[in-house]
């Protein structure tokens, strides 16, 4: 108990102090998991509008597949990214490995799947007569999904807060192809794995506190724009 008090009492100390290299680990975190929860939106949204709307065969696989996906552990999407971007690896030659790029990359194919299986399952709980009425009512495509995005906005803002809330706490994928590099690759969650094999517990608990703190910020907002969509 007395560490976790020491641990907040650090944590207090270092957001008031301005500590130069937690803040630069903050927002590297805030980039990283920021980049790949966006870009995951940008590809899981449409596909998972796809995968609502859509009938064709292996379909349930490809459900299946995505509910996979969202339980998949992170330290294996690291490993498999770590395979292709290490130098002998097939992607090898565009020197990602070891950077931030190549951390956005893991944290994209972690976020994916929970955008692409929240939006499947927003979209699937629309009225299914819904986009014919719409283009009955004499709305164009991009009109007749902007309308079904409003709709389902409730289910998209969760699939938003599940992304981000996968990425910015794991840790495996992010050791494994960022190497936790001081001053370049090291974000909030290989920061207290750091700390704390140095033995450092309060400023592990104090970098904990401060993860927990900026997921809750982050989510707190969403929920409220969630909230006030209802």
């Amino acid at each position: 108990m007395g560490e976790l008090w020491g641990g907040l009492a650090e944590a207090v100390r270092l957001i008031v102090s301005g500590d130069r290299e937690v803040r630069e680990i903050a927002l590297r975190t805030v980039y990283v998991s920021g980049a790949a929860t966006a870009l995951a939106m940008l590809a899981g949204v449409p596909a998972g509008y796809a995968l609502a709307r859509s009938r064709f065969p292996g379909r349930m696989l490809v459900l299946g597949a995505v509910n996979t996906g969202m339980g998949m552990p992170p330290v294996v999407v690291g490993l498999v990214v770590w395979l292709l971007l290490v130098r002998s690896g097939p992607l090898g030659g565009l020197e990602l490995i070891y950077t931030k790029e190549a951390m956005v990359i893991a944290q994209f194919l972690i976020a994916t799947p929970l955008v692409i299986g929240f939006t499947t399952a927003a979209v699937q709980a629309l009225p299914p007569e819904l986009p014919e009425l719409l283009q009955m009512l004499g709305a164009g495509r991009l009109r007749r999904l902007w309308l079904l995005a409003r709709e389902a906005r409730l289910g998209l803002l969760a699939a938003v807060m599940a992304g981000f809330g996968g990425v910015v706490s794991e840790v495996g994928a992010s050791m494994a192809v960022g190497g936790n590099l001081q001053g370049q690759t090291r974000v909030l969650t290989t920061a207290i794995v750091t700390e704390t094999s140095r033995g450092n517990t309060e400023r592990a608990l104090a970098l904990g506190i401060i993860l927990l703190a900026m997921a809750f910020a982050v989510n707190l907002v969403l929920t409220r724009v969630q909230q006030r969509a209802r």
